[in-house]
């Protein structure tokens, strides 16, 4: 049985720590791409001479083109420029638009078939701008947020309690930004509604933590953004995808009127299997949830309408 060929767009922190975890999870043979000159060749020969020390068979393959990537299953982008102190994921929007749209030109080239996520910010529109350009049915292209984000929310709880994380669960919806939707409601622990556990001013903090996570990191980094986490995130999601695991998992996905919304990539919970975004897991939400959902699907919007004309142009 061939292995799955899973090609990763941008060499950078993020792009190099995700090929490393596919690796390490030998869900296939991966190819690291980047424009940067020998950069991808060198860090994709540094992790095949890990390989021996982790009992690892699969092949990493490091191109300045698309070439190599012919026919992957998978293509996961994380190109784009990352935020620095003081900017929002929104201030990326206009030059990650130009460096999604070229990443998803040539990936769809050499990979027709392929299902894409997008790990790139502001991570909703650049959603958007790769759905256009690759033409692909909307179950087979999303994006990395809410598996992220949720992460971060169970993190957090986890350090409150100072329980165990695999204990935790929790869910986040919405874009991913300053407008997404922890969802207080739907976090436990063991079972345990956290509204039983932890005071409601400490899960208020716990909320705002969350939403400013991606802040965060940027200040204490000052050169750069996060990595690790995002990359595990899309890891998780390529996982369930590659593995047909048709787990249930946070993305930002295609709505065609579940949740009252039509014609948009957000985040919801969806099940993800080897076609992609097999479902929209459609839960109920309380007034004040939808209230802030809407708010969060009009912000994505917005983030879109400012690069219509680029998009029209397609």
């Amino acid at each position: 049985m061939s292995r799955k060929k899973i090609t990763v767009v941008g060499a950078g922190n993020v792009g190099a720590t995700t090929a490393q975890l596919l690796a390490l999870k030998q869900l296939g043979d991966v190819v690291l791409v980047d424009v940067v000159k020998d950069m991808p060749q060198g860090k994709a020969l540094d992790m095949m001479e890990s390989r021996p020390i982790q009992g690892l068979e699969v092949n990493l393959t490091g191109a300045n083109s698309y070439a190599p990537t012919r026919n992957s299953d998978l293509v996961i982008i994380t190109a784009g420029i990352p935020r620095k102190p003081g900017m929002s994921r929104d201030d990326l929007l206009e030059i990650n638009a130009q460096i999604v749209k070229t990443c998803t030109e040539q990936a769809v080239k050499y990979s027709p078939r392929s299902i894409i996520i997008v790990v790139s910010n502001p991570l909703d529109a650049m959603v958007h701008v790769a759905a256009k350009v690759s033409r692909f049915p909307k179950h087979r292209i999303m994006g990395m947020s809410g598996v992220l984000d949720s992460s971060r929310f169970r993190c957090f709880i986890a350090m409150e309690l100072d329980c165990a994380v695999e204990d935790v669960s929790a869910l986040v919806l919405g874009g991913h930004g300053d407008t997404m939707v922890p969802l207080i409601r739907y976090a436990s622990v063991s079972g345990i509604p956290i509204t039983e556990l932890i005071p409601r001013k400490k899960i208020e903090a716990i909320v705002k933590r969350t939403r400013d996570g991606g802040a965060e990191i940027v200040k204490l980094l000052k050169t750069g953004s996060a990595y690790y986490a995002p990359a595990s995130a899309a890891v998780e999601m390529a996982e369930s995808i590659l593995k047909d695991k048709k787990r249930i998992l946070p993305v930002c996905a295609w709505l065609n009127g579940e949740y009252g919304v039509k014609g948009c990539f957000v985040g919801v919970p969806v099940m993800l299997s080897a076609r992609g975004v097999e479902k929209v897991i459609q839960i109920k939400l309380d007034p004040a949830e939808k209230a802030a959902f809407r708010k969060s699907v009009q912000h994505v919007k917005s983030l879109v309408k400012k690069i219509g004309a680029m998009l029209a142009a397609l």
